[in-house]
């Protein structure tokens, strides 16, 4: 492909060689260069990728895209842009021939409930016999075929790929969670999208975007680019999102007074069951994950389906065929009648849900097992150990994943908050050890709570990442008590 075709709508000067070459394909990672590529210098939290660039020379590359003057051979083409980001997701887009236009794509946004809202939409898509590709925390999938992810969202350039593979696979949808890093640092920049969905904005992230209103402005971002946009306005942030939003909206509520709007509510330990009151119709609706923070997905998920000229009849069943997604409020029944409940809460929000969800039907004790994990927002951790206290019978303070941090000072920040509720609590480190004790605790009609890692798999520390599964070693747990 011709350089200058690579570079179409960025703004550019040649430093030196010219843009009326042949390359073959664009990297920001010098170790993965090879003879004739173009190598972007990504400047990261950590390393800058113009200290990189010699060496992705040295292995072939025939072009530089750099923000500074750096010294490079003058065989080398050099191009200058004012940020490196914007010119990458635009350079991915022309590469892969803008593939996301070719496509429905639906975003998804906002602290919590991403996850859930994505499968839930996919379920609908699944009656209708369209292919559904998913870009999210658990997983990427085209199709039925699944796909390992690292990031929420990922780097612009592997999410063009992305969706060529699905484009050329004849996926006709795309959902996808759309993180606030992501709109930040310019990862979706270039994405075509359809449709938004605007979930909620609480506490989390507040170690990259340092105050609410910086992280609520990254958010608004999706639906300053979006011509149809589905937004809860039970969260105060709602508002916002529609006065930024370019078209349609259609609003969503519990307690307000929105298109959507879910009424006669009843919750129990097998899932939410509501009244749907859309254009002066009621529609009932049944879905097979607890909890309020359940019907705002569900009614996200509606909007958008609407959106898309889905029959509402056709909705609602694809609401009800879902039976669940791992690791959120994930149920893990024992033969001595004592359950569990694993779940991905890792922001105050996300925990106080489920607890508050968990009493509504539990019949004994709520044992909670959670930490916070390492390198991460240190503010949130008083709060949601106090969060848990009051919230539950017993609490065991744990490591999530520590990363660089020492765990015992993770565990004493939570500690803080958990010292201010009448809750009795123990700090076990060992994650295994602490979800066992709250495994032998537990009686019938109690309820085991696992927060924080939810579909993880993975426990990271500062010198390894081990294999951990919150579920698998509940279900061990479990078993061993037979």
């Amino acid at each position: 492909m011709k350089l200058s075709a690579v570079m179409k709508n960025i703004n550019y000067t040649v430093l030196q060689g010219n843009d009326d070459i042949q390359i073959e394909k664009i990297v920001y990672d010098s170790r993965q260069t090879e003879k004739d590529d173009v190598f972007v210098c990504i400047s990261g939290f950590k390393v800058d990728g113009h200290d990189f660039a010699s060496g992705a020379v040295e292995k072939g590359a025939n072009v530089v895209i750099v923000e500074k003057e750096i010294d490079l051979p003058k065989e080398v083409t050099v191009l200058k842009v004012e940020n490196n980001r914007i010119a990458l997701a635009q350079m991915g887009a022309n590469y892969y021939n803008e593939p996301s236009k070719k496509m429905n794509l639906i975003g998804v946004t906002g602290t919590n409930g991403k996850t859930s809202t994505t499968y839930i939409i996919k379920s609908v898509l699944d009656r209708i016999d369209h292919k559904v590709g998913i870009i999210g925390t658990i997983e990427n999938r085209i199709g039925d075929e699944v796909i390992h992810t690292e990031r929420t969202t990922p780097e612009s350039l592997e999410v063009q790929k992305l969706f060529k593979e699905m484009h050329e696979e004849h996926v006709t949808d795309v959902v996808m969670e759309v993180s606030s890093h992501a709109l930040d640092l310019h990862r979706v920049d270039c994405c075509d999208f359809d449709i938004a969905i605007f979930t909620n904005l609480t506490q989390d992230h507040l170690d990259y975007h340092k105050t609410m209103e910086n992280y609520k402005l990254a958010k608004a971002m999706l639906f300053e680019r979006t011509n149809k946009a589905v937004i809860n306005i039970d969260d105060p942030a709602g508002e916002y999102m529609i006065s930024v939003s370019k078209g349609k909206v259609i609003t969503t509520a519990i307690e307000g007074d929105a298109d959507l709007k879910a009424e006669k509510i009843k919750i129990t330990a097998d899932g939410v069951s509501f009244v749907l009151d859309y254009k002066g119709k009621e529609y009932p609706v049944h879905l097979n994950i607890p909890g309020k923070f359940s019907i705002y997905n569900a009614l996200g998920s509606i909007g958008a389906c609407l959106f898309m000229d889905i029959p509402m009849e056709t909705i609602i069943e694809g609401i009800g065929a879902i039976e669940g997604v791992k690791g959120r409020f994930q149920s893990i029944k024992s033969p001595k009648g004592a359950n569990a409940v694993v779940d991905y809460a890792h922001t105050p929000d996300g925990l106080e849900n489920i607890l508050k969800t968990a009493k509504e039907f539990v019949e004994g004790r709520i044992i909670t097992v959670f930490g916070c994990g390492g390198d991460r927002d240190r503010t949130k951790r008083p709060i949601m150990g106090e969060i848990a206290g009051k919230l539950s019978d017993y609490c065991i303070i744990t490591s999530d994943n520590p990363r660089s941090e020492e765990p015992n000072a993770i565990i004493l920040d939570v500690e803080e908050g958990t010292k201010r509720t009448n809750c009795p609590y123990v700090k076990i480190v060992d994650r295994r050890e602490a979800i066992f004790t709250a495994v032998k605790m537990a009686k019938k009609g109690d309820l085991v709570v696992v927060a924080g890692k939810g579909h993880e798999n993975y426990q990271i520390f500062a010198d390894k990442t081990i294999h951990f599964d919150d579920a698998e070693v509940v279900a061990e747990a479990f078993e061993e008590e037979q």
